[in-house]
């Protein structure tokens, strides 16, 4: 199903048009397309946002988003940079809404994500050195929504305050965050 079929352009003599054959290396169906690309979508939503859950949103979302305007016979590398465009659009949406700016970047070339070694990132040192920054009412939200994986609902409680409160507050917190880790070092 993977196999590259390299697709012949030749110029219709009637219209001058150019003319894609179209290979017989398309995906058999919409499940398919999913099982095919839903492993390295999955790994570059999570290199972009850093957290399983917001990953699989968004993985999923790509998907929905594509499912109406993308067609099966297009070929496997059409279908890949569909999904990728696609993507690129709902990491936009989803950094616009968490801290107001976009971030966007997605190279040509995905490489298949294979898990990576939890021993072998900086991630967990630059987290706790970006906490250590922010005002305590600030680590504390944050804390209790993206390391200790608590829900608005319960992290609101955790802190007695309102859930409407809590989100404000988480928003303000991931605005900081993001302020800090632009600073240089």
């Amino acid at each position: 199903m993977q196999g590259r079929a390299s697709s012949a352009r030749t110029a219709d003599p009637r219209t001058g048009l150019e003319l894609r054959v179209v290979s017989k290396d398309t995906y058999a169906d919409w499940h398919a397309v999913y099982q095919d690309n839903v492993g390295w979508m999955y790994g570059l939503m999570f290199a972009k946002v850093g957290n399983r859950a917001d990953a699989e949103d968004l993985t999923g979302e790509v998907f929905l988003a594509a499912l109406r305007p993308l067609r099966v016979s297009a070929s496997i590398p059409e279908v890949r940079a569909y999904l990728r465009a696609t993507a690129r659009s709902v990491l936009a949406q989803y950094w616009r809404n968490r801290l107001g700016c976009e971030i966007t970047s997605i190279d040509d070339d995905v490489p298949q994500v294979e898990a990576a070694d939890p021993d072998v990132t900086d991630a967990p040192e630059r987290a706790r050195a970006m906490l250590e920054q922010l005002p305590e009412r600030y680590r504390r939200i944050l804390e209790l929504r993206f390391l200790q994986g608590y829900s608005v609902r319960e992290t609101a409680a955790e802190l007695g305050i309102s859930v409407v409160n809590a989100r404000v507050l988480q928003h303000r917190a991931l605005r900081m965050a993001a302020q800090v880790e632009r600073k240089p070092r």
